[in-house]
């Protein structure tokens, strides 16, 4: 199954830049595959997903080929180059990431120390606001209110040999990111709806008990059981559950909730610019100034929350020796 995508990301598109029926289908499979197999049971299934799946694998190529060329990760660049010096807190920062980054020594462990790389590096953004000091003219302002910006977390993805690879891989990742999303989304109505089912059993079973003769009143307190309440109450169940689908046609839900997220993949998984100022005590300013870089972050984000900033990476095979 994974050949498929080599061959939909790999491949030069043919004329009119569709994509052969062949791997359509399998791309279908994969998206059934990963989220609910039952609903192979849907009439029609494959049809009804075809144009969201054309559509997210479309997203996900643009996405990814519009990620802007390599940034180098070389310790001896470190002071003149502004997404180094932003993005590591020192080059000491830079050369231990580089010695310790699990999948940068797999590599070398696999191809050798003059083996070059490129992957994703990931990391989260944490702004903090502190009081510091600050220069008005030839006045020394003091607490000032200052927000300091730092990167955290640093880790590598789809760590390869070529940029190529590293990029096919992220396509590949993209597309079973939305199908996670999708299937975390089936999960919570399965939930949601097992819940319900369980409480409406319940209720059931309570409101026949309470209109069998001589269970008409509650023994310990005498009052008479309100039945219109647990029957609105059992009403209302019935409209939630209905509001989810019927029994028979929870499969069509299912199959829906994949084609909503992969034909809105857009809404679920984004990459989006933003611009940062900071000074080198990494100190966020309006201005770009002769202290102060201005760096273009890509933030990504998903349905779910997820936001972090990324950039292509490569690492020449001499990484950490500098």
């Amino acid at each position: 199954m994974l050949r498929f995508f080599q061959s939909i990301f790999r491949r030069p598109r043919k004329e009119g830049g569709g994509i052969p029926d062949s791997l359509v289908i399998k791309a279908i499979e994969r998206a059934v595959d990963g989220t609910d197999p039952w609903i192979r049971a849907v009439s029609g299934y494959r049809k009804k997903l075809r144009p969201a799946v054309l559509h997210a694998i479309e997203h996900v190529v643009a996405l990814v080929d519009g990620t802007v060329s390599p940034l180098m990760l070389d310790v001896a660049a470190y002071d003149s180059d502004p997404y180094l010096r932003t993005y590591f807190i020192s080059t000491n920062e830079l050369r231990i990431f580089l010695e310790q980054e699990p999948s940068l020594a797999e590599l070398r462990e696999r191809h050798g120390t003059r083996h070059g790389a490129t992957g994703l590096l990931l990391m989260q953004k944490r702004e903090r606001v502190g009081l510091g000091a600050e220069i008005s003219g030839d006045v020394i302002l003091k607490d000032v209110p200052q927000v300091s910006v730092s990167f955290e977390a640093h880790r590598l993805m789809d760590v390869s040999g070529k940029e190529e690879e590293t990029r096919y891989q992220l396509k590949r990742r993209a597309y079973d990111h939305l199908l996670r999303i999708a299937l975390g989304r089936i999960a919570e109505i399965k939930t949601r709806r097992g819940a319900l089912e369980k409480h409406r059993a319940l209720l059931n079973s309570k409101l026949s008990l309470l209109q069998r003769e001589g269970w008409g009143f509650d023994p310990t307190t005498g009052e008479k059981p309100n039945v219109a309440e647990v029957e609105k109450n059992l009403a209302d169940i019935e409209a939630r559950l209905l509001e989810i689908g019927k029994d028979d046609k929870m499969l069509e839900v299912y199959l829906g909730v994949v084609a909503d997220v992969l034909g809105h993949a857009e809404e679920h998984l984004w990459v989006a610019r933003e611009s940062l100022v900071v000074d080198r005590m990494g100190i966020k300013r309006k201005e770009v100034s002769a202290d102060a870089r201005e760096v273009q972050l890509d933030v990504l984000g998903d349905a779910e929350g997820r936001r972090l900033v990324v950039a292509l990476v490569t690492i020449a095979g001499t990484a950490g020796g500098a």
